[in-house]
C-alpha cells in the first residue's frame, strides 16, 4: 500500500487546518446554544445525504459538509428552553473528551490500557454516591435501557442458577413494578424470556405501588408455582417526575427474599441536589441493582449509561464468557482484570468513561448538585406561575424536576387535549419552546422535563406566557 492508498489525510497541515475550522464551527454553536432552538429538518437534506455519489475531494470538504448539513440540524435539546422529554443538554468538556476518545479509540472491553482505569474510577465515583458498597460492580452502557437487562440477567442467575447453561425451562418467573415504570422494563423481560405478561404492574399513588398489594401478589405467585424474581421502583418517573417510596419497597424486596432494581434513568442524580430534593432518593442505597444515565441529568453527551450491582459475583455470573483468544495474561496487554466484557452485553466497547471523568474533574459535583437543585426550582417555578394563570391548572403536584398542565381547564377532556397538543407543535415550530406531551386523567397535557442547565428563570417565565399568549390566540373558551 502507497502513501496515497493509506486512508490517513494526504496532506496533514491541511487536516489540521480543517479541523480547525470545524472545531470553532462547534464551540460557536455550543456559545450560541441560546439561538439554536429545534427547526424541521431542510427538504435538501435527503439528497445531502445520500452515499450514492462521489466521496469528497478532501477533509476540508467534509468539514465544510459536516458544518452546513449536520451541526444545526440536532433535536434542539441544548437550547434552554427544550423541555421536551428528558433529553440531556450537553456539556463543553464532553467536546474536548469526546476528541480525545475518537483519536486514542480504544476498545474498553478489556486489555490492559489506562481507559480501563477510567472507566473503575468512574464506577467507583458514582458507588459512592449511590451509597453502594465498596466491592459492588458496575459498567458503562449505552442507556438504562441496557442496564436493566444486565441488572436483570443478574437477577435471573442469582435465583436459578444454571439458567445460561440450561435456560429458563418453564420456570415461570415475575417481577413487580408500579405503572409508572418505564417501558424499558418490558423490553428487559420481553429479551430475557420472562415475557412481558409476567410482569405485574400496579396502580401508583403519590409515592408509588403500595408494599402490601404487591406481597398479596407475590404470595398469590408462589401458590400458583410462579418464582417472583424482582422488585423494580421507579427514581423520577417519566411521566411526571415522581419518586416510588424505595425505602418500603427495599423493605418488601428484602423480607420476600427478592431482587430489589431502581430505575434511577435520571432521578437517581438528585442524591447530588440539595434538600428537600435529595431526600427523593434515600433507598437508593439498599438496591441489587440500579440503573441510571450519565448523559440526562449528568449532562453530559450521548450516549452513557450504568448499571451498578451490588453483588459482584451475581454480576460476572450472568455474563463472564472467554473464549481462548480471549484469554487474560499474566503480564502485557492481555492483563488488566477484570474485563469489562464479563460484566455486560459488549466486547467491543466506546470509551464513554472519558466523558464523564471529564465533567465530574472540570465541575465537581458540587456544581452538578447546584445545576440539579436549579432544575428542581424551576420546575417548581412552572408550576407556580400555571397555578397562578388563569384557567391553567396543573395536572399533578411538581415533586422533582417535571411540572405537567393543561392550558385550560375550562374545556372538556377532549378539547383540553387537542388544545394542549397544539399549542405543543405550534411552540415548536415556532421555535419558543419545546414541550411533549403526556397523559394524565385521560387528558393530554403539556409536560415540561426541566433537565438543561442553561435553562434560567426568565426561560421558564417566558414560555409558560407564550402557552398562555397560544391559548388566547386561539380564542380557547368554555
Amino acid at each position: 500500500m502507497t502513501d496515497h492508498d493509506s486512508l490517513d489525510p494526504q496532506d496533514w497541515e491541511a487536516f489540521r487546518r480543517a479541523a480547525h475550522d470545524l472545531l470553532d464551527a462547534c464551540v460557536d454553536q455550543l456559545a450560541d446554544a441560546r439561538a439554536r432552538p429545534w427547526h424541521p429538518v431542510p427538504e435538501r437534506l435527503e439528497a445531502a445525504y445520500a452515499l450514492d455519489t462521489p466521496p469528497l475531494a478532501d477533509e476540508a470538504a467534509l468539514g465544510a459538509a459536516l458544518a452546513a448539513d449536520v451541526l444545526s440540524h440536532g433535536t434542539g435539546n441544548t437550547h434552554p428552553t427544550f423541555f421536551g422529554w428528558v433529553h440531556g443538554t450537553g456539556l463543553a468538556s464532553g467536546l474536548m473528551s469526546e476528541m480525545v476518545a475518537a483519536t486514542v479509540n480504544a476498545n474498553l472491553g478489556g486489555r490492559d490500557h489506562a481507559a480501563m482505569r477510567m472507566e473503575r474510577a468512574v464506577i467507583d465515583w458514582t458507588r459512592r454516591v449511590m451509597g453502594f458498597p465498596e466491592g459492588a460492580s458496575g459498567v458503562l452502557v449505552a442507556g438504562t435501557s441496557q442496564a436493566t437487562v444486565i441488572a436483570l440477567a443478574a437477577a435471573r442467575v442469582r435465583a436459578l442458577g444454571d439458567v445460561r447453561a440450561a435456560g429458563q425451562g418453564d420456570r415461570c418467573l415475575r417481577v413487580y413494578a408500579g405503572r409508572a415504570a418505564h417501558n424499558a422494563l418490558r423490553k428487559a423481560v420481553e429479551l430475557l424470556g420472562i415475557g412481558h405478561d409476567n410482569l405485574v404492574l400496579f396502580d401508583d399513588g403519590p409515592r408509588g405501588p403500595d408494599p402490601d398489594t404487591i406481597r398479596a401478589a407475590i404470595a398469590a405467585d408462589r401458590a400458583a408455582g410462579r418464582v417472583p424474581l424482582a422488585v423494580v421502583a421507579t427514581a423520577g418517573s417519566v411521566d411526571l417526575g415522581r419518586f416510588d417510596d424505595l425505602p418500603a419497597l427495599a423493605d418488601l424486596a428484602l423480607y420476600e427474599g427478592l431482587w430489589f432494581h431502581v430505575d434511577g434513568a435520571f432521578g437517581a442524580w438528585i442524591r447530588l441536589a440539595d434538600a428537600p430534593w435529595r431526600d427523593l432518593g434515600r433507598g437508593i442505597e439498599r438496591a441489587d441493582s440500579l440503573a441510571c444515565d450519565f448523559h440526562k441529568w449528568m449532562y453530559v453527551p450521548y450516549d452513557c449509561g450504568l448499571v451498578l450491582i451490588r453483588d459482584e459475583a451475581a454480576h460476572r455470573a450472568a455474563f463472564a464468557a472467554r473464549p481462548s483468544y480471549l484469554a487474560g495474561q499474566a503480564r502485557g496487554l492481555a492483563g488488566g482484570e477484570p474485563w469489562f466484557c464479563d460484566y455486560g452485553i459488549d466486547l467491543s466497547r466506546g470509551n464513554r468513561a472519558l466523558k464523564v471523568w471529564s465533567a465530574i474533574r472540570l465541575y465537581g459535583p458540587e456544581r452538578f448538585g447546584a445545576a440539579i437543585t436549579e432544575n428542581c426550582r424551576l420546575a417548581a417555578r412552572m408550576g407556580a406561575r400555571v397555578t397562578a394563570t388563569p384557567h391553567m391548572a396543573l395536572a399533578a403536584p411538581v415533586v422533582s424536576n417535571l411540572c405537567v398542565f393543561t392550558a385550560d381547564d375550562r374545556l372538556p377532556p377532549d378539547a383540553q387535549s387537542a388544545l394542549n397538543t397544539r399549542i405543543a407543535a405550534d411552540l415548536q415550530l415556532s421555535g419558543q419552546g419545546v414541550f411533549s406531551t403526556t397523559q394524565v386523567g385521560g387528558v393530554t397535557c403539556l409536560r415540561a422535563a426541566i433537565t438543561n442547565h442553561r435553562t434560567r428563570p426568565e426561560d421558564v417565565d417566558a414560555v409558560t406566557s407564550a402557552v398562555a399568549g397560544a391559548r388566547d390566540a386561539e380564542g380557547a373558551s368554555v
